[in-house]
C-alpha cells in the first residue's frame, strides 16, 4: 500500500564555470567527455556540483520517498556555453520534470557561473522555468560551486541555496548533505526556511586553507550548530572571470522563519569579508623568484602552482611561461603536470612508448601564454583513459602521455612533462601516478591550480609556491577589460558604499 505521506522528490544537476575571456567554446561533447549521466545512470561518487544525487538516493531510500532522477551533466571550465549545448541540456532537464510531476520539491546542482550564447544566466533561467512549472508551493532548492554569481532571477526562482565553504572545495558531499537536511525538514513541516543576502560589492579570491578566510569558516560553521535560527549560511566568492552584470560576493543566510535575524546576521558577515578586502589571497611570485626559490630547496618535492593558468578557471592550461623559465635555469627532478596539448598528444600517441622525436607543444591559446616549446622528446608513457582523483570524484584528462625532455644528444635533461587532452586542473598527486611518474620522488611538481591542489598536495610537499606567471587568465579585476561587470565594486572603486 502506498503511503500517502511518502514524498516525490526531482532531483538533476547542469553545470561548468564559464571563464567568458577564454575563447574555448563548451559544446555538447566537452559535458560528455567531462561527466555526463542520463537519468538513474549517476555512479554512487559524486563530481562536484552533481553531489545532490547520490546524496539524495540515500536520504529517500532511508525516508521511504521516491526520487526521480534526471540528467547530471558537468564541464570542465572554459568560456561561452554554445547556445546548441546549453538549450538542449536546460529543456532535456525541463522535460523530465513535466513527466515526474507531481512532485513536492526539486533539488539541483548548479554551479552557478555558466554563462551561454544567448544567455547571460543560464542556472537563473531554469530556475525560473522549474519555477513556472511547479507553481509557487513546490519546494526548490539547489548546492552552488561558491565561485558563482547570485543573481536576482536566481533568488527570486529558489527557496534557498547552500553553497560548498571549502576552497579548496573539499566539502561539496558535507554540503549536498546539508541542502538535503533542510529540504527533510521542510517537507516534513519542522522548518520553514528563509534566504536572507548581502552584497558585499567586491571582486575577491577566498582560499579557505589560509587566513583570515580559515576562521571566517570556521565561524560560519559554529554559526549553522550554535544558533537554532540558523540553518545554513554560504558565501558566495564570486567568479572575477565572468564578465556579468551580478558578478561579485555575496553572503547567504538561511534561517528558520527568521527574515529579520537572517538579513542582519548576513550584513555582519558581509562587512566583515569587506574590511579585510585584498587580504584573502596568497602572496603570488614571478615565475622567475619561484623557479629559483624551488631550485634552491634542498628538500622536494616543492609544488610550484602555476595559478592563474588554471583549468577549473576557464583556460587552455597549455602556457609555457613556468616550464621555459625552469629550461633556461637547467632545473632537474621536475615533472609538469599537465599541459594541454591535443596536437602533441596525439602524434606522440601514434609514435608510441618509447619513441624519440623532435615536438612542439603548449603555448598555442592565448597571446600572454609563452611560446611553444620545441623540443627532442622520449615518450615514456601512454595512457589512453588517464584519470586522476578529486575526493570521491573521478576526474579524466586523457587520452594523456609522459614525455621526457632531451638534450641534443638524446639524454634526459632532467624534466618531464604530461600532455593531455582533455583538460583539468591539478588536483591530486595521483595525476602523475598514473604516468609513471612517482611525485614524491621529484624535486619540484609543476601544476595547473590556483588552490584545489592544496588538500591532496600539502601532505606530500616540503613547500607550495604559488607563481603569477604570464597573463593566460584574467587576474586583476581592478584593470580586467569587463563590459558588463558594474562600476560600483571594490577594486573597480575604492569605496562602493560611498
Amino acid at each position: 500500500m502506498t503511503d500517502p505521506d511518502a514524498k516525490r522528490i526531482f532531483v538533476a544537476a547542469m553545470a561548468t564555470e564559464t571563464n567568458t575571456f577564454s575563447p574555448i567554446v563548451i559544446d555538447r561533447r566537452a559535458f560528455e567527455e567531462s561527466f555526463y549521466a542520463a537519468p538513474g545512470a549517476h555512479p554512487d561518487t559524486a563530481t562536484l556540483c552533481t553531489a545532490p544525487i547520490p546524496v539524495g538516493r540515500k536520504v529517500c531510500a532511508q525516508k521511504g520517498w521516491t526520487l526521480i532522477e534526471g540528467t547530471a551533466a558537468w564541464a570542465d571550465p572554459a568560456g561561452l556555453v554554445s547556445g546548441e549545448a546549453h538549450v538542449g541540456l536546460r529543456d532535456e532537464i525541463l522535460a523530465q520534470l513535466r513527466a515526474a510531476l507531481p512532485v513536492d520539491a526539486v533539488v539541483l546542482g548548479l554551479h552557478g557561473a555558466m554563462v551561454a550564447q544567448g544567455c547571460i544566466d543560464p542556472e537563473g533561467d531554469l530556475l525560473a522555468r522549474i519555477r513556472e512549472i511547479v507553481g509557487p508551493d513546490v519546494l526548490v532548492c539547489a548546492e552552488l560551486d561558491p565561485h558563482s554569481h547570485l543573481t536576482a532571477k536566481r533568488t527570486e526562482a529558489a527557496d534557498f541555496f547552500v553553497a560548498f565553504k571549502e576552497f579548496p572545495h573539499i566539502d561539496f558531499v558535507e554540503r549536498a548533505e546539508d541542502l538535503w537536511a533542510i529540504v527533510v525538514e521542510r517537507l516534513e513541516g519542522r522548518v520553514r526556511p528563509v534566504m536572507s543576502t548581502y552584497d558585499c560589492r567586491m571582486i575577491d579570491v577566498f582560499p579557505t586553507s589560509r587566513e583570515p578566510m580559515r576562521s571566517f569558516v570556521n565561524r560560519m560553521i559554529a554559526l549553522e550548530q550554535d544558533d537554532p535560527r540558523v540553518l545554513s549560511v554560504s558565501v558566495i566568492h564570486g567568479f572575477m572571470a565572468g564578465d556579468v552584470p551580478e558578478m561579485g560576493t555575496h553572503v547567504v543566510v538561511i534561517t528558520d522563519d527568521a527574515a529579520t535575524h537572517g538579513a542582519a546576521l548576513a550584513q555582519s558577515l558581509g562587512q566583515e569579508l569587506f574590511a579585510n578586502r585584498g587580504q584573502h589571497l596568497m602572496p603570488a611570485l614571478t615565475e622567475q623568484q619561484a623557479v629559483k626559490m624551488a631550485m634552491d630547496m634542498r628538500d622536494g618535492p616543492v609544488v610550484l602552482a602555476d595559478m592563474w593558468d588554471n583549468p577549473g578557471g576557464g583556460t587552455a592550461g597549455d602556457a609555457t611561461v613556468v616550464l621555459k623559465e625552469l629550461i633556461k635555469r637547467r632545473a632537474t627532478g621536475v615533472a609538469v603536470g599537465t599541459i594541454w596539448d591535443p596536437i602533441a598528444a596525439k602524434l606522440c600517441i601514434a609514435a608510441g612508448e618509447g619513441a624519440v622525436m623532435p615536438l612542439r607543444f603548449g603555448g598555442k591559446s592565448a597571446p600572454e601564454t609563452g611560446d611553444p616549446v620545441d623540443a627532442l622528446i622520449k615518450v615514456v608513457t601512454v595512457n589512453t583513459d588517464a584519470a586522476m582523483t578529486f575526493g570521491e570524484s573521478v576526474v579524466p584528462f586523457g587520452p594523456a602521455v609522459h614525455v621526457a625532455l632531451l638534450d641534443p644528444q638524446g639524454d634526459p635533461i632532467g624534466i618531464d612533462v604530461i600532455l593531455n587532452t582533455v583538460r583539468a586542473q591539478s588536483y591530486d598527486p595521483s595525476l602523475f601516478r598514473v604516468m609513471g611518474i612517482a611525485p614524491e620522488a621529484q624535486q619540484i611538481l609543476v601544476i595547473k591550480s590556483t588552490n584545489h591542489f592544496y588538500a591532496a598536495f600539502e601532505p606530500i610537499a616540503s613547500d607550495i609556491l604559488y607563481c603569477s606567471a604570464g597573463r593566460p587568465y584574467p587576474n586583476d579585476p581592478a584593470t580586467n577589460p569587463y563590459r558588463f561587470v558594474r562600476q560600483d565594486i571594490w577594486p573597480r572603486v575604492e569605496d562602493p558604499f560611498a
